[in-house]
């Protein structure tokens, strides 16, 4: 059934702010849990965050008082939002077992995105971006095994793979190859902004968070892993910030923003096995319809244009968590050995590559390296979750 946000009111702003009682939901219990829906919440939170971050950096760039009160009232609304979604994920678990179900977020979500992406240049950077999370998920869940003596499989329940992607230790590149070339807001599908807007904060809410928990831990291998692949999401937001238009207004970008978040509550509400987490997502559903046409009321007075210019008819098929295990292995099998060269793409080392590579490891063995050799001390093999056969790639161990 198609469902288009515009044609639907929402609950009214003034009944939107909750009580403490409201907010207090309850958790998931992350031993019989769907992982799907870890994920989802996981992936909501990173929408909020963006939601709220874009909100006060628009409310900076402008000098109407009414316009800064109009914000801050939704805005704070977003915030309890991103709390009640936030706050679904279960105090028990580590942050190990919370960083092995982001990258399982990443995986799937950029994943599914790349094979529904219309626009082929877009596509093509999701591929690139995913065989890197690809391998991040296996490096993570080598590091869990050593430290916790708990294996992955209780978090992804078999509906990723964890096996060797693109080897982190090539993940570091020149910034200026981390830029691509955006999309043309006046051609491009409404769905692909979609896209760029989705992958785009739950990247940068993943570079977040290894800012924030990576020193944590004590023990040394666990820092330098974090630290290591911390810098390589910086340098993802780079590559999926770089596709969207510069040129769309503040008020386009607010549509688009309140827009998305329609997209993303109704397709996990249409999905959601839990109840309680279902009845959340619909609940913040109709939340997000009143603030889409606020945000669509705001562009008509200050960008003097009809957000249906800009905005897709409708809602597009559900986004939909789902193994991508024959999709992955498709990729890993043909682009492993790419790397960028401005805003392309490469399969040989080139010299701004080699030089970051240089300066970066300075002569030594990548944290993401040295986890595998600890690991491989520790237990006398590697952590693996392959449930269709063997690695794609026959460069091992080389590309571990």
């Amino acid at each position: 059934m198609s469902f288009n946000p515009l044609e639907h009111r929402g609950i009214p702003l003034d009944r939107q702010v909750r009580s403490w009682r409201e907010l207090n939901v309850e958790p998931i219990d992350p031993d019989h849990c769907d992982p799907y829906t870890r994920c989802r919440v996981i992936t909501m939170n990173g929408i909020e965050v963006e939601a709220i971050m874009f909100s006060h950096q628009l409310a900076r760039h402008t000098k109407d008082p009414e316009v800064k009160r109009q914000l801050a009232r939704t805005r704070y609304v977003e915030a309890q939002q991103q709390k009640a979604v936030n706050w679904l994920l279960p105090g028990v678990s580590s942050v190990l077992e919370t960083t092995i179900a982001y990258e399982q977020v990443a995986v799937d979500l950029t994943a599914w995105v790349a094979r529904m992406e219309p626009d082929p240049y877009l596509k093509q950077a999701y591929q690139f971006g995913v065989l890197e999370d690809f391998d991040h998920l296996y490096r993570y869940a080598n590091l869990y095994e050593m430290i916790e003596h708990r294996k992955a499989e209780a978090i992804v329940d078999g509906l990723t793979e964890v096996m060797p992607g693109r080897p982190t230790r090539l993940h570091h590149r020149n910034p200026v190859d981390n830029v691509r070339d955006p999309y043309d807001r006046t051609r491009t599908d409404p769905l692909s902004k979609l896209h760029a807007l989705t992958i785009l904060s739950a990247e940068q809410q993943t570079m977040n968070f290894y800012m924030n928990t990576g020193p944590t831990y004590m023990e040394p291998i666990a820092r330098q892993l974090y630290q290591e692949i911390g810098l390589i999401e910086e340098e993802h937001v780079t590559h999926y910030e770089s596709l969207v238009d510069p040129g769309e207004t503040w008020w386009e970008q607010l549509v688009n923003h309140e827009y998305n978040e329609c997209y993303l509550y109704y397709s996990f509400m249409e999905q959601e096995s839990d109840p309680k987490v279902k009845a959340l997502w619909e609940l913040h559903l109709n939340m997000e319809l009143e603030h889409l046409h606020i945000a669509c009321d705001l562009m008509r007075r200050h960008d003097n244009r009809d957000p249906a210019e800009v905005l897709a008819p409708e809602l597009p098929n559900v986004l939909t968590f789902e193994p991508n295990k024959g999709y992955l292995r498709e990729l890993l099998a043909t682009q492993i050995d790419l790397t960028t060269l401005g805003a392309g793409y490469v399969r040989e080392a080139h010299e701004r590559f080699e030089e970051m590579q240089a300066q970066i490891h300075g002569g030594e063995a990548a944290p993401s390296d040295r986890v595998m050799d600890q690991h491989q001390e520790v237990f006398g093999r590697q952590y693996r979750l392959e449930t269709e056969g063997e690695h794609p790639v026959a460069a091992l161990p080389e590309n571990q």
